[in-house]
């Protein structure tokens, strides 16, 4: 029997989630402690993947702090991305071993559950050839930069709901021109509860979870 618990934090900044995850990782390594998706919200911050270049960050150190941006270069995949309040962050500490040994098919389970779950408030969603995350008609609503390490996942998904979209202004998303979008500005009036619910039921779809149970506990 398969289970996850699913870990609602809050607000919580970048370096502190980055913490979170390494010491939760390594429980999992251990066998610890079963698969957790941390949901989480950032404030504003532009973070840097380990294959991302500063050139698709548009704006200086200086202009983003004066903004209120924290920048962090991090270890998970892809480029540059905007986190920031009205975003739902999904950060998945899975052990691929008791799923699938496949960093592909992982993406696009994570990809297929958004889309399942912007399916229940009526969103056509999808993917794209050649650009991770996942695309409606307006732009991209859901951006997804992962880290492996033996097996075990970090980082996610961070999915606009009622995003702030001018704070893409400084960056070069995910290093692609294309525009950004939130569930909001698409006409959905879902709450945060009702679409965290919907991504919960879309990862069990996804990863075969029996049950995701919601665990209270907030530190290691």
């Amino acid at each position: 029997m398969r289970k996850c618990e699913l870990r609602d934090l809050g607000r919580v900044g970048y370096a502190e989630a980055f913490e979170l995850q390494r010491g939760l990782v390594d429980r999992r390594k251990r066998g610890e402690i079963p698969d957790q998706l941390l949901i989480l919200e950032h404030p504003h911050v532009v973070t840097l993947g380990r294959n991302g270049s500063l050139a698709n960050v548009l704006a200086s150190p200086e202009v983003m702090a004066r903004a209120g941006i924290e920048f962090h270069q991090t270890d998970r995949g892809g480029d540059v991305t905007y986190h920031g309040p009205g975003q739902v962050i999904g950060y998945p500490i899975f052990d691929l071993r008791e799923w699938k040994r496949d960093v592909v098919a992982y993406v696009r389970a994570i990809e297929q559950a958004i889309i399942g779950a912007l399916e229940e408030f009526g969103i056509p969603a999808r993917r794209e050839q050649g650009a991770t995350g996942v695309w409606t008609d307006r732009g991209k609503v859901a951006a997804i930069g992962v880290h492996i390490s033996r097996w075990v996942t970090s980082h996610g998904l961070a999915l606009n709901l009622t995003t702030d979209l001018s704070y893409f202004r400084y960056i070069v998303p995910c290093g692609l021109t294309k525009p950004v979008t939130s569930m909001r500005e698409l006409g959905c009036q879902a709450s945060r509860g009702e679409v965290v619910g919907a991504l919960a039921r879309g990862f069990g779809r996804e990863f075969g979870f029996d049950e995701i149970l919601t665990s209270t506990e907030k530190a290691l």
